[in-house]
Order: structure tokens, then sequence, then C-alpha cells
């Protein structure tokens, strides 16, 4: 049976609330069966998803973050999403950014986070409305060995 299920966490948009996101993720994870290794990998995604909102979404102002988690059989889905300034994508007219011919100290500072959920995971995409925030969706799906049964 494939029954999607949903937690949300709406936390204050300051670092030190990242870890909770983090904790969450790990229980929900190892509950579906993810290797120790992914878990890790969506913990440093998760946590870059959730420091850009931190970092750029509120200019230092009060803001909240809204996680959620939506998971079934087959994947796990990661909403990371403000309400803050949205920020300038790096893709732009559908060309997608790489580091490709480029020296290591072109790449902007902080700007290896996507390049990082990218590598991750299965699935990232970044939703940017003005007035509206952000969110970025981050996918990992459960592949299961035919050796078990």
């Amino acid at each position: 049976m494939n029954v999607l299920q949903k937690v949300t966490l709406n936390l204050p948009a300051t670092a030190e609330f990242v870890d909770i996101v983090r904790l969450n993720l790990y229980g929900i994870a190892s509950k579906m069966g993810f290797s120790y290794e992914e878990i890790e990998d969506m913990k440093v995604a998760v946590s870059e998803a959730c420091n850009n909102s931190v970092l750029y979404a509120y200019n230092d102002e009060h803001g909240t973050v809204e996680v959620t988690f939506e998971f079934d059989d087959t994947s796990l889905h990661i909403k990371v999403k403000d309400e803050g300034q949205s920020f300038e994508r790096l893709e732009q007219a559908g060309v997608r950014p790489t580091l490709h011919e480029k020296e290591l100290d072109d790449a902007q500072i902080g700007g290896l986070g996507f390049y990082l959920m990218q590598a991750l995971m299965d699935d990232v995409s970044v939703v940017n409305e003005a007035g509206k925030g952000t969110e970025v969706v981050l996918i990992k799906r459960i592949t299961r060995s035919e050796e078990k049964v």
C-alpha cells in the first residue's frame, strides 16, 4: 500500500533550528529504510536548503522556514519554503549552471550549495516568486535491492 504521509515543521529562520530539521529527516528516512550514507547525504542537502533561507531570505529580520516531509513507500520529498526575498537564480533561460570550464576560485562563495544538493539528491527544483519567497524541493527515491524480500 502506497500511502502518502506528511510532516510539517514551522521554524524560526535561524541557524540554531537547522538541527531540528536534520533530526526529523533522520527519523523519517531511517523508518523508510534509507541507508546511513543516503541519510547523511540528505542531511547535507537539506542543511544547504535551510541555510539559504536562514542566510538570504530575511536580511536579518525575523522570519520563518516551513519544512515539509512528504513520503510514501517509494520516495521522500523535502520542501523548504520561506517567504523572504527571492535570491537571484543561477538558471536563466533554461540553461543549467555548471562548474565545467571554471576554476574553483571562480565559483561564488556560498554558491556551491545548489550543486551540492543536485549531486546528493535524485531531483532538486527551486521556485522563486516575487513577494512570495522561495521553495526548494529535494527528492530522494528508495532503491530496493532485488535480493531483499
